[in-house]
């Protein structure tokens, strides 16, 4: 066959001139010439591009760094503030993560630093718990062991060394954002377009800047990284070698995620369900499928060791999940195989049983393992999405947070302001009707030449790797309109998604024919002109207002915090115990020491029972009831806060001190309605009757400390 396509192309250059053989004349050497001069000039072509387009990834990776860095600097001050300052623009969360690092800095060797993590007695009272089970601090470990062991102290304090650490990590989130858009669309254009959606859009895409130490800041540009190796992966055609690199890339990125986001495995559920779904529909290789399930098992179970077995990973959705599609399909055979309603039938009860045994598989690890550590997420979920109402008081605590609530419509008219929400409309919809008829296309089994022609244009157009995008920004979208905190991880593949669309071949060329319209260089002009009109416009609407920005010089200012947290240190001994606000307790670890009762790393079961103890302080009970439960937990301070305790924050109902009675069974405070079976309670608002000093009160508290936001009262020591 090979012999016969060669005459017929010989025949083709001669043109009737007849070939001697062995000597084949000018007429037939001249084009293998210009074929050679035309396969090198497009390599070197190709060269530069790849080398122009790298040096332009990098160059926005660290400009980003360094944008999101002097916006820090300026908006504290931050290498001018004292250290307590410092440590206390790590708020809630942030601080208690950031302490782990300054422990293990300050520790006389890594061994101590270690040994104090596994056997940590100061994060929670009466109590030794190991950090690195229950948190994922292995990053804090490693950075710190990393500045212990460079020759660096001399030049770089510790805290810099930490919070450069992730702005560097933005270099890494950004270059893979742009070599994600650059791998689907074939253009490091698109790429560029990306990155500068990013950036200007930085409200709606992160918040590192002023969040420094949250989990998110550390796994989300891990997890871009794996997007942009899942993307490369689903190529066609790959040689087995960039196959095998690309699995272990994947790995690599999905191992780093996972250990550094306690929410990973509810990411990765999510991205399970999409390769679920497209491989249901026949849209990407099952065998590479397959290949992603068990990555994500196996990076998920190598940090669940790492975790000393954490039960919360073994308890997953995800892992069960997994199984339950693997073993689904040794179960349903020829899956793939017969006429549209007939898959059809065979997908409905493929997706029943995979769901069936996805809940008896993580029911029974949850018995076998008596889990109970998540359980406050699915009471929240439960309650978010109307399956009745609840007084559980943790579910109420994150209902009422406008961090879990749905996500303001505001966010899309930011995103408009840069023609991104509008653009990456127009991409979803051509793709979203393009991967309709293709699904179509794959059940139905037609083996037409005509209908095979007329697909043409769609099949190019969801490609595997765009299809898995496509369904990836469909179900975590969904994910951002539900929960305004997950927005990050929605908006910023929101930019990949819509430059890639912008710079594709595949989206114009159909659209064009669809108006008939289509040329080949039309197609081209389009392909590039509409983007570099687009950065145009981004760069000549919002250049200026960075520049104001870069320019804007605040200071970190909050003395009531500073105050008490000197006073802390200067009149207390190391050993006592704090008890308040979770938020606050974190800042009293890191700035102080000082053991806790309770803290806002909220995965854990015991923990959330210990917290709604603690704040009894703001709810209507008695002076001898909330010393015997504070004492309970070796309290020697308590601080009470006037933020909380006269809440005007959220909407009566959503003030802490309402979830708390409406968990007591309390009418709460202020003009509206109750529910009926609420009573009044037979005490006054303990935070709020504390301070006038009555008997009752003296005898179990002290006040020690105040100001005009803080009081600090002391508890007895009663024998």
């Amino acid at each position: 066959m090979t012999d016969i396509m060669t005459t017929l192309r010989q025949r083709r250059v001669g043109k009737g001139t007849e070939a001697v053989e062995d000597q084949p004349s000018e007429e037939n050497v001249k084009p293998d010439e210009e074929s050679l001069s035309e396969n090198t000039g497009g390599k070197l072509w190709s060269i530069l591009s790849i080398t122009v387009g790298g040096i332009v990834a990098i160059s926005l990776g660290l400009l980003t760094s360094v944008y999101v860095a002097t916006l820090h600097e300026n908006d504290l001050w931050f290498s001018n503030i004292k250290e307590v300052e410092r440590e206390i623009s790590f708020r809630t969360e942030c601080g208690l993560y950031y302490s782990y690092y300054k422990q293990m800095i300050q520790a006389t060797s890594i061994q101590q630093g270690l040994h104090g993590l596994v056997y940590d007695n100061k994060t929670e009272s009466v109590r030794t718990i190991n950090i690195l089970e229950r948190m994922n601090v292995y990053q804090e470990v490693f950075l710190s062991i990393l500045y212990r062991i460079l020759p660096i102290q001399q030049y770089l304090e510790p805290v810099y060394f930490y919070i450069y650490t992730l702005f560097g990590l933005q270099a890494v989130y950004v270059i893979a954002l742009y070599v994600t858009s650059w791998l689907l669309s074939g253009t490091w254009l698109s790429g560029l377009l990306a990155a500068c959606w990013y950036i200007t859009n930085r409200i709606d895409t992160t918040r590192v800047e002023f969040t420094i130490p949250l989990r998110e800041n550390w796994a989300l540009p891990f997890f871009a990284v794996q997007i942009a190796a899942i993307t490369y992966l689903l190529r066609t055609n790959l040689q087995p070698v960039q196959e095998r690199l690309t699995l272990m890339a994947v790995f690599i990125a999905t191992f780093l995620f996972s250990l550094t986001w306690q929410f990973n495995q509810f990411m990765m559920l999510i991205q399970a369900l999409a390769l679920f779904i497209l491989d249901c529909f026949d849209m990407l290789p099952t065998a590479k499928v397959t290949q992603l399930y068990v990555i994500q098992i196996s990076g998920l179970l190598l940090v669940c060791i790492l975790q000393f077995f954490n039960s919360m990973i073994l308890g997953s959705l995800l892992i069960s999940f997994n199984v339950s599609v693997l073993i689904a399909r040794t179960i349903q055979k020829n899956l793939k195989k017969g006429s549209l309603l007939n898959r059809l039938g065979k997908l409905v009860l493929h997706g029943l049983l995979v769901l069936c045994l996805t809940l008896v598989i993580n029911k029974f690890i949850k018995k076998i393992l008596n889990l109970e550590s998540d359980e406050h997420i699915f009471k929240f979920l439960k309650a978010k999405f109307g399956f009745g109402a609840t007084r559980d008081f943790d579910a109420n605590l994150y209902l009422c947070e406008e961090a879990f609530g749905l996500l303001p419509l505001n966010t899309f008219s930011r995103l408009s302001d840069t023609l991104l929400f509008y653009v990456y409309v127009f991409v979803l919809f051509f793709m979203t009707v393009a991967a309709v008829i293709v699904a179509f296309w794959n059940l139905s089994g037609s083996n037409q030449v005509q209908f095979t022609a007329k697909m043409e244009d769609c099949t190019a157009t969801l490609r595997p790797d765009a299809a898995y995008n496509l369904v990836h920004t469909v179900l975590f979208g969904c994910l951002a309109l539900s929960t305004m905190r997950m927005k990050y991880l929605w908006t910023s593949h929101m930019c990949v998604f819509a430059s890639f669309g912008l710079c594709s071949t595949e989206l114009w060329k159909p659209v064009l024919k669809g108006v008939h319209l289509y040329t080949s260089q039309r197609m081209h002009m389009i392909k590039y002109s509409v983007p570099i009109i687009t950065l145009l416009y981004i760069a000549y609407k919002f250049w200026p207002g960075i520049m104001d920005e870069l320019s804007e010089l605040r200071e970190f200012y909050d003395p009531d915090t500073v105050e008490l947290m000197n006073w802390i240190k200067s009149n207390t001994p190391n050993t006592a115990v704090f008890a308040g606000s979770m938020q606050l307790l974190a800042g009293v670890k890191l700035c102080t020491g000082r053991t806790l009762t309770n803290h806002p790393h909220y995965e854990d079961k015991h923990l959330r029972e210990r917290t709604k103890q603690i704040y009894q302080i703001y709810a209507k009970r008695s002076p001898e009831d909330v010393y015997k439960i504070l004492r309970s937990f070796g309290t020697d301070y308590v601080i009470l806060e006037d933020s909380i305790c006269y809440e005007r924050r959220h909407s009566r109902g959503c003030r802490l001190r309402d979830l708390l009675d409406i968990a007591n069974g309390h009418i709460m405070d202020g003009l509206g309605e109750n529910e009926p079976d609420l009573k009044p309670s037979l005490y006054p608002r303990f935070c709020e009757e504390v301070k006038k000093n009555l008997p009752s009160y003296t005898v179990h508290f002290a006040r020690v400390f105040q100001n005009k936001t803080f009081h600090v009262y002391r508890l007895a020591k009663h024998k």
